[in-house]
């Protein structure tokens, strides 16, 4: 999860930011807010970046992603629409399925990665809060004539992750722990609707909530309430989804990367590739299905990376080989505090992908050793039942 923005955004000094439905809250808890994907965002709480990480590895974390797009598609060729738009399989969605997709340039690189449900009388999307304009007027263009697309902006978006996410929800909303890893169902909180999936963007077992503009401080106020959960900030987010190995958009793909560069090859299932029953048909599909077939080169790849020495190493630092070469980038690192290692993910050339390549990256001038490691590196805990 899908999460999901460039972790930076670059704004002018007087350009004015959007508020969630919940900032008076964040304040109130005293949150440390920055600008973030053109909204006021809080990047940590009084606990800290460190506690707020650890106690979603433990307990469960509050996250405020209202940011985050909203948007249905409705009509009788929805499916078939959204499924022209991606290398993904969403006409055989069963009904309360959640899957992960990815909207592709004409010449098969990522504009976005996202999140959808097949409802049954609708599908439901969720897109980045950086990309969410771009993304529903592309969506908009390419299949507006097809099937209504209704972005949904009186909508708010929490998540709740950690290992007892599950036990503080179904006390507030019964029936909840009966979702399995990517299903999703509606549900009742007094009186307000809730549209609600079991999926994240942390590795941990956790949802993702719908709600109303209306009901999510009093519903956020009743989670906060709860013994096992505290909020948390874009901060440990940001921790948690690297140690997940979950790319971010902006960092880790963006419309220079193919699926198959980024190595989401997972996210393509065997209907829409080369010989499926419903193979191509998708923008870029020769070059993303020629790289997944082998018949068109990959010259880059991202990995994962553990550092040698306890050294952080961060987004953009150069890549090179052991003789020196520039191999490729830093696209997102940090010190993992679970892994409690130097982690990264980068890309690098075909030839240097192999896991146990040993290659060495430049911060400030001195080479640190880091070793191709499979990710995640921390065990994701999805619960699929």
């Amino acid at each position: 999860m899908v999460l999901l923005c460039p972790w930076r955004i670059e704004l002018s000094a007087d350009t004015a930011l959007l508020n969630t439905p919940l900032n008076a809250l964040h304040i109130e808890l005293g949150a440390r807010m920055v600008p973030f994907a053109g909204y006021s965002m809080p990047v940590q709480y009084p606990m800290g970046l460190m506690a707020e990480h650890h106690h979603t590895r433990a307990e469960a974390g509050l996250f405020d992603v209202s940011h985050m797009g909203q948007l249905r598609l409705v009509g009788p060729d929805a499916a078939a629409a959204f499924e022209s738009l991606m290398p993904v399989d969403v006409i055989d969605l069963p009904v309360g399925k959640q899957r992960y997709g990815l909207l592709l340039t004409d010449e098969g690189t990522i504009i976005d990665d996202l999140m959808f449900v097949n409802r049954g009388t609708d599908i439901f999307v969720i897109v980045n809060g950086a990309c969410k304009a771009g993304d529903i007027a592309h969506i908009q263009a390419r299949i507006g004539s097809r099937c209504k697309v209704i972005p949904m902006p009186e909508r708010a978006l929490l998540a709740l992750q950690g290992p007892k996410a599950v036990d503080a929800l179904s006390r507030m909303v019964p029936g909840v722990e009966k979702l399995v890893f990517m299903t999703g169902a509606a549900f009742e909180w007094q009186g307000a609707d809730l549209f609600i999936t079991r999926s994240g963007y942390t590795g941990e077992d956790g949802f993702e909530i719908s709600v109303g503009n209306t009901e999510v401080d009093a519903f956020a106020r009743a989670l906060l309430a709860q013994v096992e959960v505290k909020p948390i900030g874009l901060g440990a987010r940001n921790s948690l989804r690297l140690e997940a190995g979950l790319c971010l958009y902006g960092n880790d793909i963006d419309t220079t990367t193919t699926p198959i560069e980024a190595g989401l090859n997972w996210a393509i299932q065997k209907v829409r590739r080369t010989g499926g029953a419903r193979a191509g048909c998708f923008p870029g599909a020769t070059i993303v299905l020629g790289q997944l077939d082998g018949t068109h080169p990959l010259t880059r790849k991202r990995v994962g990376l553990i550092a040698q020495e306890r050294v952080p190493v961060r987004e953009h630092v150069e890549l090179q080989s052991l003789q020196g070469v520039k191999i490729g980038e830093v696209s997102s690192g940090l010190l993992g505090p679970t892994a409690n290692v130097p982690v990264a993910m980068g890309y690098v050339d075909a030839a240097n992908a192999a896991m146990g390549t040993v290659v060495n990256a430049m911060v400030r001038g001195k080479a640190v050793p880091m070793t191709v490691s499979a990710m995640p590196f921390v065990p994701n805990r999805y619960y699929r039942g």
